[in-house]
């Protein structure tokens, strides 16, 4: 028993993939042994290696068994060897897949998904941002990265990155370059877990980050949140694709509630998809030369057209002629966006 301690303990210290090889050979060896022994009684190699995956996973059916001394004499040493040696691969496969699962809640994982949305700063902003996305596209894959321990948040469609964004290398683990888009997210907490007061510190580390961005991808479509809307022009250099500038976006509803009681509400619902009807962008028909020939068609199919990218003032232009760079937005809820497209 000394010797065969001393044998397992050396198996389990070997690499797996040796361990694997043994294994197989082990398995394979066998079921062609035993039907050599006794092709009487086990009629093909099938069955031998059926009789030989039933006895070292000690399930024993027992619908085969050797019956001359060599075939039982293979089948004790199967017992001591065949059946030791499979839990051993048995439990390396377990110890691979805690393994994997620890190494993914650590993001030490590169992502090789494409056409999925960066999310670099955990944050109050970011985990709303994330639970959009996931509600917005049931397909839709999510890459944070950020420089905590373990993920801050466990989704089948979230991928974890740990690491600085400052750094090239990280970028790449999140598979950058084949990004939809990447958000930049204001983080005012340090990494020893203390609040950053000074706005400009906040921004300053933003800007460090969307600088890298744009040096390595610049052709991917960078949206940054900015704290103080003065820092801005510091961003001037970088070419950010769109600002997000939460404190004035808060304040601004806040007043615009109180002079028209409600409409707080209307543009939470428009910027939200979980509730009530949404923003969409569609294509441009043919057959529509003016804005209103679009504007009466949609009307007439349950969709409001609104506006042609950031022109909001198309119904006073019903009469002129839709532009070929147009990008048409209607308002309408998600069964009638899938039928009208």
């Amino acid at each position: 028993m000394v010797i065969f301690q001393r044998l397992f303990y050396k198996l389990i210290s070997v690499s797996n993939r040796l361990v694997f090889l043994t294994s197989l050979f082990l398995i394979g060896i066998s079921s062609v042994l035993i039907y050599v022994l006794e092709p009487g009684t086990f009629e093909n190699p099938f069955n031998g290696f059926w009789w030989v995956m039933t006895t070292v996973t000690t399930v024993g059916y027992g619908d085969y068994s050797p019956v001359t001394v060599a075939g039982k004499m293979l089948a004790m040493g199967l017992y001591i060897f065949g059946i030791g040696l499979i839990s051993i691969v048995i439990s390396k496969v377990v110890d691979q897949i805690f393994l994997f699962q620890r190494r993914k809640e650590q993001g030490k994982m590169d992502f090789t998904g494409a056409n999925h949305f960066v999310i670099i700063d955990w944050s109050t902003n970011a985990k709303l941002a994330v639970q959009e996305i996931l509600h917005s596209d049931p397909e839709a894959q999510i890459v944070l990265i950020d420089q905590l321990d373990t993920t801050p948040l466990s989704h089948e469609r979230v991928h974890y990155v740990q690491g600085n964004p400052i750094h090239q290398s990280t970028l790449e683990q999140a598979n950058l370059k084949e990004a939809k888009a990447v958000f930049v997210f204001a983080n005012e907490v340090t990494d020893f877990g203390n609040f950053i007061q000074d706005s400009s510190f906040v921004d300053g580390k933003t800007l460090l980050i969307a600088t890298t961005i744009e040096r390595y991808y610049e052709e991917i479509y960078t949206i940054v949140e900015v704290k103080d809307r003065s820092n801005v022009e510091n961003f001037v250099h970088v070419d950010i694709d769109e600002f997000i500038l939460s404190t004035d976006t808060i304040s601004q509803m806040a007043v615009r509630s109180a002079f028209h009681p409600g409409s707080s509400r209307i543009v939470s619902q428009l910027l939200s998809k979980q509730h009530g009807d949404d923003l969409y962008e569609i294509k441009r028909r043919p057959h529509w030369n003016t804005y209103r020939d679009a504007f009466d068609e949609l009307l007439q199919e349950g969709a409001t057209l609104v506006s042609n990218g950031e022109k909001l003032n198309i119904n006073r232009q019903l009469d002129r002629e839709i532009p070929d760079d147009a990008r048409l937005f209607v308002i309408c809820d998600e069964e009638t966006y899938q039928r009208i497209t």
